[in-house]
């Protein structure tokens, strides 16, 4: 890894810890939790951006497969690198201690890791970023809208589909093609485990999804009938 990546890495970690300060003295009634979900918010959409102008060719954004990466992928897998180094320390501090979101972390950890160190697999990693993050500013939504006081509103509904339906089009749709290319493709071991690892959280996460908004849309058909 060469030494400019691994000083904005630490950079980031100290940005992302810095910002999170911030929030908890802005915002000194709300939770901790709150204040972390302010910052996934700004990295996922941080990474989005980043991710996207990284791609080299949208013709085929994950191409080419198993490559050396560019300076921007390097930097674009650094600045969330730092972030999930970051979000995972943060969890240890917090009351709700999520181990599949542990889990997931470690392992973006180990693969973001294992890409910068070999320098390869960039347009893979950078587009399982993409499509990782972009339903991830739906999912915290959901979360602050309910310690903001929107708790079971049409506005809290909105975000939950809106987050299952891009989870469910990004992470098992788009998500499944990138991990098979990533397989298939001559990668490094490490990178081909961190793509199944992570496709297998998703899975997951999918059920867990569709369980809560089928509990939903039942409450408030059962609201609506009443």
């Amino acid at each position: 890894m060469e030494g400019n990546i691994m000083n904005l890495v630490v950079v980031g970690v100290i940005s992302w810890s810095t910002i999170f300060l911030l929030t908890r003295r802005v915002f000194p009634k709300l939770s901790f939790e709150f204040s972390n979900r302010v910052v996934s918010t700004i990295h996922a959409t941080l990474a989005v951006i980043l991710a996207s102008l990284s791609v080299q060719d949208w013709r085929c954004p994950v191409c080419p497969l198993a490559s050396k990466s560019s300076p921007k992928q390097m930097q674009t897998l650094a600045v969330t690198l730092s972030y999930m180094i970051y979000d995972l320390v943060c969890s240890l501090f917090n009351k709700k201690f999520k181990l599949d979101n542990s889990i997931h972390h470690l392992v973006s950890i180990v693969g973001m890791g294992a890409g910068l160190a070999y320098n390869k697999s960039g347009s893979e990693l950078v587009a399982a970023l993409w499509v990782s993050e972009i339903s991830s500013p739906f999912l915290h939504l959901r979360e602050l809208l309910k310690e903001l006081g929107y708790k079971d509103t049409d506005l809290n509904l909105v975000a939950d589909i809106l987050f299952a339906v891009i989870f469910t089009f990004a992470r098992m749709g788009c998500g499944s093609y990138i991990t098979y290319l990533t397989v298939a493709a001559n990668n490094p071991f490490v990178i081909k485990a961190m793509a199944l690892s992570l496709l297998l959280v998703s899975a997951f996460w999918f059920y867990k999804i569709a369980a809560m908004v089928n509990y939903k849309l039942m409450k408030r058909t059962g609201k609506n009938v009443a």
